[in-house]
């Protein structure tokens, strides 16, 4: 049994990675092919963003697709939708088509987010489910920087031929199909005191019940602030390092590689702390590197600095991820039986913040400058903490401790009962 859990695991990453890998390559040669077909750079953007916009309004249901049907079932299905997303591109020839394809793919991520997250929470197992989540993550990292290089190169062999560069995305779509259907198998329930609420007595107040179902709102709360200062920068860096530190293009791409070769390398270190020592020294990690680098862009803006600050970014980011798919993993453990709806809520709050955090980072650049923006980064960076240290203390979600952090004994997890 143990060993078909860690075969699941493999599978799920190699997943993430593939996936990443072709979508990586349409992500980079679409916007291209939406300019070619006349798109306005306004348009453009609409188009970028829309599948973001779809996965947040379909997530809640979506994820009670998951718990109805089940997790592998689910997320088979929306690698398939995926796949058949990238085949339609194929066949695409109008701007329409391109709308309709991206709302498309909104939905497919609206499917597979919270299924993959059940699933890796399922198999990771208390006491290592931080370090099954950084590793998924950082096969997806690799995809990420991986796909960008291998769109250029098909790009520049096919003359630019953007339907044969989907197309050959759309096959290499097909094969997590193939690997999930054959190594993925459904996780087993398995209680526990720690993980396990008790059922409600007869005693029990219809109020209680409710308070006890609503508790994972404090935690949406949180994942939308964290992501909302994790992002906050990621689609202005490129402004950043050209416009405002006079840097040249191949010194910016020099940068990004370093700093996502930092967020790889630390990934399955931060996963290793999260279960090993804690998880709130992790999330305090990710928070003190937002803070650094805002000051960094600020100070130093130099190559040097600018490498430093996005280097740190990227770190954060990489410390964020194992830490979060452990506290959803522990607040969807709570009630197995809705796991993937929790993950749809929680992933929900995240996704909010990766959508709003960038329009508010531009608003605040032109209308009040770098300075101003970095200054709100940090504030929120501050707030995001005092606001975890809230929910530690059960200002949100009550007093009495449902789940212990396994890492540390004794230590209380942020979540409470009732």
């Amino acid at each position: 049994m143990k060993r078909r859990t860690h075969l699941s695991l493999l599978a799920i990453t190699a997943e993430g990675l593939l996936s990443r890998l072709s979508f990586g390559v349409i992500g980079f040669a679409l916007p291209l092919y939406a300019r070619q077909l006349g798109l306005s750079f306004t348009q453009i953007g609409i188009l970028v963003s829309l599948n973001s916009a779809v996965a947040l309004l379909f997530k809640p249901l979506l994820g009670w697709a998951g718990d109805r049907f089940g997790l592998k079932r689910t997320f088979l299905s929306s690698i398939a939708l995926r796949s058949l997303v990238s085949f339609l591109l194929v066949l695409a020839t109008g701007p329409l088509a391109l709308f309709v394809i991206r709302g498309l793919y909104g939905v497919s991520m609206a499917l597979r987010d919270p299924s993959a997250n059940g699933l890796i929470a399922g198999h990771g197992g208390k006491k290592s489910v931080a370090s099954a989540f950084a590793w998924y993550q950082t096969g997806r990292q690799i995809a990420g920087s991986v796909s960008k290089a291998l769109a250029g190169v098909l790009l520049a062999a096919t003359a630019s031929n953007y339907l044969l560069v989907f197309f050959l995305a759309f096959v290499l779509s097909v094969l997590p199909i193939i690997i999930v259907a054959l190594f993925v198998m459904e996780p087993q329930p398995q209680s526990s005191p720690a993980t396990e609420p008790e059922p409600p007595s007869p005693r029990q107040s219809a109020p209680a019940v409710a308070r006890r179902k609503t508790s994972v709102l404090p935690f949406v709360g949180f994942g939308f602030l964290v992501a909302g200062t994790a992002e906050m920068l990621s689609g202005l860096f490129p402004v950043i390092a050209t416009e405002y530190a006079h840097l040249s293009k191949a010194q910016a791409g020099i940068i990004y590689t370093v700093s996502t070769l930092a967020a790889i390398c630390s990934g399955p270190v931060f996963g290793w702390l999260a279960d090993k020592v804690s998880g709130k020294l992790v999330f305090l990690v990710r928070s003190m590197a937002n803070i650094l680098s805002s000051a960094l862009y600020l100070i130093m803006p130099t190559y040097a600095g600018i490498a430093m600050a996005r280097t740190a970014d990227d770190v954060g980011k990489a410390a964020f991820r194992p830490a979060w798919g452990a506290l959803m993993a522990r607040i969807s453990a709570t009630d197995k039986n809705h796991r993937a709806r929790t993950m749809s809520w929680l992933s929900m709050g995240e996704d909010a913040g990766g959508v709003a955090a960038p329009v508010l980072a531009g608003l605040l650049w032109n209308l009040w400058g770098i300075a101003a923006l970095m200054a709100a980064r940090i504030a929120l960076a501050i707030v995001t903490e005092i606001y975890a240290f809230s929910i530690e203390r059960g200002a949100f979600t009550g007093n009495r401790p449902l789940i212990e952090d396994t890492a540390v004994p004794g230590r209380v997890l942020a979540i409470t009962r009732e």
